[in-house]
């Protein structure tokens, strides 16, 4: 592990840099979904079916992910995932048919579930070793960088092509990740206290039949706030732009004040847990989170729905984090591969959930089912915290 608290913030700062660096590139992708859904004809049905591209890459890739990281490290895998995730980001603008969309979108799935449960997995490590609950700053640094991936796809809506915007995204992100790439795989991975002895033929040894069940539950959670940043993401602009005429630019800053409110939230996260704890956290953030999407997708007015929008951020803020860090610190390595492919599966699977039910009756109804798992994400916790504290 690290040897010294000089080891452990390099690797630290190199580790938020990617999650930043991820955020950043999939905001810059999910902002140009409205002018990418007119470049390929598709409708919202069609366009649901194109985004499952992305979840069937990013679940396959989960599988394998875990496998990889135990094989060459976390480290490597992450540098890897990032490149390939800079570079198949510019592929959607030259598709003309949600066929062509959905096979580009596998690609880009691929990476980005990869990148995501390797890097999760190197967190919840450095967590464990630093004995603070810090994860929520990691996921702040993804916030941050979607909302700046937001606010800066917004203001350039109007003057770049799809095609030269994402290309500027390629360019960029492949130097972020030459820089914090090195100095990632100049550091030692976190060694946890919860690593358990290996077993003669060098497994480790499973966790028992309750901590697994505890580790789904967890993974749950995950999968039902991760659904609504999903649906955000893909959805909100669309919802703001169609449903309530607001212009491109507008449009995009919905997921914006969604990012910037997410990015409030989990900086202050590490204070939060240390104060309430994680039980009264993770019921606190969702109740908060069902009445902002039932503002943000039945609200009359843009500015209404855009500060719904920025207190559903707010209130699934530390949900997420909080949910990938209890797996692991129950189940260890294999605790958060099986949360964070569930949660990530959530983000994933929501977007073409949403084009289905929207499909069958309008986005603004779809977009309620993310107050319901919002809900859902409440009464888990509550279970799941009196679980754990008998434990």
């Amino acid at each position: 592990m690290p040897g010294s608290r000089d080891d452990l913030t390099r690797l630290r700062v190199a580790l938020t840099a990617f999650f930043a660096l991820d955020g950043f590139v999939f905001a810059g992708w999910v902002v140009r979904i409205p002018d990418i859904k007119e470049q390929t004809g598709a409708s919202a049905g069609a366009l649901g079916m194109a985004l499952l591209g992305v979840s069937a890459g990013a679940v396959v890739t989960m599988t394998l992910t875990g496998r990889l990281c135990r094989r060459y490290g976390s480290h490597p895998v992450t540098v890897v995932c990032a490149v390939l995730l800079c570079l198949s980001v510019a592929l959607p603008p030259l598709t003309h048919s949600a066929l062509a969309l959905g096979a580009v979108l596998l690609l880009f799935g691929s990476a980005y579930g990869g990148i995501n449960v390797a890097f999760n997995s190197a967190a919840v490590d450095l967590v464990a070793v630093l004995r603070r609950p810090v994860m929520p700053s990691f996921h702040a640094a993804f916030s941050l960088g979607g909302m700046v991936g937001a606010g800066l796809g917004g203001l350039v809506a109007g003057s770049l092509s799809p095609a030269r915007h994402l290309l500027a995204l390629t360019l960029t992100g492949l130097l972020v990740t030459l820089v914090a790439g090195r100095a990632l795989l100049r550091c030692e991975p976190a060694a946890p206290p919860y690593r358990t002895p290996r077993e003669p033929d060098g497994a480790e040894p499973g966790p028992d039949g309750r901590t697994r069940r505890l580790v789904l539950t967890f993974g749950l959670i995950a999968l039902c706030t991760a659904y609504g940043e999903g649906a955000m993401a893909d959805w909100g602009a669309l919802h703001l732009k169609e449903d309530l005429g607001a212009s491109p630019g507008l449009a995009a800053a919905g997921y914006s004040c969604f990012a910037l409110a997410m990015t409030v939230g989990r900086l202050t996260g590490t204070t939060l847990l240390e104060r309430l704890g994680r039980t009264p956290t993770l019921v606190a953030g969702g109740t908060v989170a069902v009445a902002g999407m039932l503002l943000g997708s039945l609200a009359p007015s843009v500015w209404a729905a855009l500060f719904g929008f920025a207190v559903t951020g707010l209130g699934l803020a530390n949900l997420f984090p909080v949910a990938v860090e209890r797996a692991g610190a129950l189940g260890g390595p294999g605790g958060v591969a099986t949360a964070s492919t569930l949660g990530y599966g959530g983000m994933l699977l929501g977007p073409p959930a949403i084009g289905f039910l929207a499909e069958w009756f309008t986005l603004r109804a779809a977009l309620t089912s993310v107050a319901v798992l919002a809900a859902l994400a409440v009464l888990v916790a509550l279970t799941t915290g009196r679980a754990a504290a008998s434990r």
